[in-house]
């Protein structure tokens, strides 16, 4: 039995995502991979049993490093502001730092995939906003939202804003640059529109 080569393994993963979002799902292969990889699809076949494997667990890995951050520092006792403020700059920060995984969640998200990666991203996230949102609709900072309404208003704006940033342009074509300036400006006017 062969033994399994860490380098070679982060390499995979490296290319698995870089091919997903450049190509899409649907183009995906293992044989693409290894070609990318520069090495023999047997040796993908060490790390994973299959392409649907492979694509889970590395999403599984993505999706655990970005709740990590999402999280990183966060308090759930904060105040509204305090507590979006905080999301808003792990979450901005992740994206900007990790457009390819970023990218990567996007295509996943529109396929069946989702649905067994879904527990993984949702789980440590669910708990920790929930008691987040408990305490400031408690403290009767905010009025409590249909859960769609309050992810609509509180980030649809900020992965809009990173979005535009990723693709270098706006609205029209209008070249495009996320600066501190624009994100908080936004996050100002999120505030105003959720704060009771």
């Amino acid at each position: 039995m062969r033994t399994r080569n860490t380098q070679k393994e982060e390499l995979v993963k490296q290319k698995a995502i870089e091919l997903i979002v450049k190509e899409g799902l649907e183009n995906f292969s293992v044989n693409k991979l290894a070609k990318a990889c520069g090495i023999s699809v047997a040796t993908i076949y060490i790390y994973y049993k299959d392409k649907d494997d492979l694509i889970i667990k590395i999403a599984a890995e993505e999706a655990k490093k970005q709740t990590e951050s999402v999280l990183g520092d966060f308090d759930p006792e904060a105040s509204f502001e305090e507590g979006l403020r905080m999301q808003w700059k792990n979450r901005s920060s992740y994206m900007l730092q990790n457009p390819l995984s970023a990218l990567f969640f996007e295509q996943l998200r529109g396929s069946a995939y989702i649905d067994e990666i879904y527990d993984i991203i949702v789980t440590e996230f669910k708990k920790v906003m929930g008691a987040f949102m408990k305490n400031v609709i408690a403290r009767g900072e905010v009025e409590p939202l249909p859960l769609e309404v309050f992810w609509s208003v509180a980030f649809a704006p900020l992965y809009t804003l990173v979005r535009f940033h990723a693709e270098g342009k706006s609205i029209g074509g209008k070249p495009f640059t996320l600066t501190d300036a624009i994100l908080w400006q936004t996050f100002d006017h999120v505030v105003k529109g959720l704060r009771k």
